[in-house]
């Protein structure tokens, strides 16, 4: 059984320095509450508005990182992660719509364009479930 997201939910990237871990924001246009919270959809995959800096990141695929490596001769530098996240959330729940488009669910990943996979490590609530 997977969970539905909401507002509060704790994120995980795969890039991210330790601990690399970030809170999701819902802002309630969807008007859907989940647990007194507002409840996520796919599309709530906005840098620095639903998605918020997991602290520094490691990819090289990070331009920043990539040119702060280089300058410490090869030594991998973690920079001050921004995440670039302009696909939605996938896969989503088939079955129940929020605001027209798919409901987050805690089972959903999301790609960055930096090669991070940020997924849910805790739904932000834990009474309502999807079948």
């Amino acid at each position: 059984m997977s969970m539905h997201v909401c507002n509060g939910a704790m994120l995980k990237c795969t890039f991210a320095f330790p601990p690399g871990i970030s809170t999701l924001v819902v802002l309630p246009q969807n008007r859907v509450m989940t647990s007194n919270m507002p409840a996520a959809n796919i599309m709530d995959n906005k840098p620095m508005v639903n998605i918020m800096t997991f602290g520094a990141c490691m990819s090289l695929a990070n331009p920043t990182v990539a040119t702060a490596t280089a300058a410490a001769m090869g030594v991998l530098t973690p920079m001050p992660c921004i995440p670039v996240t302009p696909a939605p959330w996938v896969v989503g729940s088939p079955t129940v719509l929020l605001g027209n488009m798919p409901a987050l669910n805690n089972t959903s990943t999301l790609m960055c364009m930096w090669a991070g996979v940020i997924t849910v490590l805790q739904p932000g609530q834990f009474t309502e479930m999807i079948p």
